[in-house]
């Protein structure tokens, strides 16, 4: 070695380089036999890449129930507006505003006084041709006697004859007189017509209200029971009108989000005609409402059992994939290797899905776990194992 080298060597800037150099060979030693070390370990069979954890449901047979959905609309069988009969002065009100009433009870009571008064007076009226009625009685049966000796002129008798008739069709007109006036008694006490709950008052006591006002004294709306239209296919209807010979179709009443139930009810009725517009058709489902979940123009989700399907093949819905060449499902084998089986599938509840073709009962499909599996990749179960099918 030169003495040149050496000197620089020696130097702080020999020094410094010298120290890198020796950091850097190091460096490169640490890379080179961790690799080596690794691929050894690989090749002895000591480690083995991570695989792909996945969850799987078992393909299993039960009976699987068909639903359909449909948007509905909350509606009450009976909707009123009360109204007064007759006209005059709002005295009282007895009700609240919101207020459960039954059919009968008294809302509201309009000045009667003046009603009263007609009836007095159709009262009296009656009275007084009752009265000339009787003494034209007297008069026609002396008027026989008479006539039978030769008398009296058989003219005077006829003319009483007709007279007693006249007086008996007043009676008849005082009669109905005196039941209207009565009527219009009645009709200043405003009762319920149907039992249900009361809405906002629209009048106020001591207005002059008429039976001519459109607005009306309150509105009332029956809640128990009630009934939700919805629309379905009509492709649907050959199911439900055969279910419907069959026996009572089961109706569900669920939220707008679908994950609550609010009522359970039946099938009350099928429209008479499908709409052109939109090839729906509407359905009237009954529920009784007791505890008045359903609440008038709110908007369900109504979803409607058409048919039981016995012993169908069953697997959760998240299990079918969509591809190319149409559904298809992953399914495991005893070595933990999954292979594509094509499916044709039947009807689906949203949860759960009917399998026509393409999976026996037992098979384990994957379920959670997809996003990069292929035609014999090998996978472990993850640590929620295998779930059954059903609900």
């Amino acid at each position: 070695m030169s003495p040149n080298l050496v000197s620089w060597l020696r130097s702080p800037k020999g020094r410094l380089f010298g120290g890198l150099f020796m950091l850097a060979v190091a460096i490169a030693l640490v890379g080179y036999f961790k690799f080596h070390g690794t691929t050894s370990t690989n090749q002895a069979g000591g480690r083995r890449p991570p695989l792909a954890p996945v969850s799987v449901a078992v393909a299993r047979n039960e009976d699987f129930q068909v639903w359909m959905t449909g948007l509905g609309t909350v509606t009450p069988l009976y909707t009123v507006t009360v109204r007064s009969m007759v006209d005059g002065q709002l005295m009282q009100v007895h009700f609240r505003e919101g207020q459960l009433v039954k059919a009968g009870d008294l809302l509201a009571e309009i000045d009667p006084r003046p009603f009263q008064v007609q009836l007095d007076q159709a009262l009296a009226q009656l009275a007084h041709d009752r009265a000339l009625l009787q003494n034209a009685k007297l008069d026609l049966s002396r008027y026989k006697a008479l006539a039978a000796t030769g008398a009296a002129p058989q003219q005077q008798l006829d003319t009483q004859v007709a007279l007693v008739a006249q007086y008996e069709a007043s009676i008849l007109t005082d009669q109905a007189q005196v039941d209207n006036a009565k009527l219009q008694l009645v009709y200043s006490r405003i009762t319920a017509p149907v039992t249900g709950r009361l809405g906002l008052r629209q009048v106020d006591p001591g207005n002059i209200i008429h039976s001519t006002d459109t607005t009306g004294l309150v509105v009332l709306t029956q809640l128990s029971p009630i009934t939700v239209i919805f629309p379905l296919p009509q492709d649907a209807l050959p199911a439900i009108l055969n279910g419907m010979k069959s026996g009572t179709l089961r109706v569900e009443a669920w939220d707008r989000a679908n994950t609550t139930r609010l009522a359970e009810g039946e099938l009350l009725t099928v429209d008479n005609q499908v709409d052109v517009t939109t090839g729906m058709v509407k359905l009237r489902a009954q529920f009784q409402n007791a505890d008045y979940s359903l609440f008038p123009n709110q908007f369900v989700n109504a979803r409607l059992r058409v048919d039981t399907m016995k012993n169908a093949l069953v697997i959760p819905a998240s299990g079918v994939q969509q591809g190319a060449d149409g559904p298809y499902a992953y399914v495991l084998d005893a070595r933990h290797v999954v292979s594509v089986h094509k499916l044709k599938l039947g009807p689906s509840d949203g949860v759960h899905v009917a399998i026509q073709e393409g999976l026996t009962a037992g098979d384990p499909v994957v379920t959670d776990g997809v996003d990069h599996l292929r035609e014999g990749a090998t996978v472990e179960i993850s640590g929620r194992g295998k779930t059954a099918a059903g609900p």
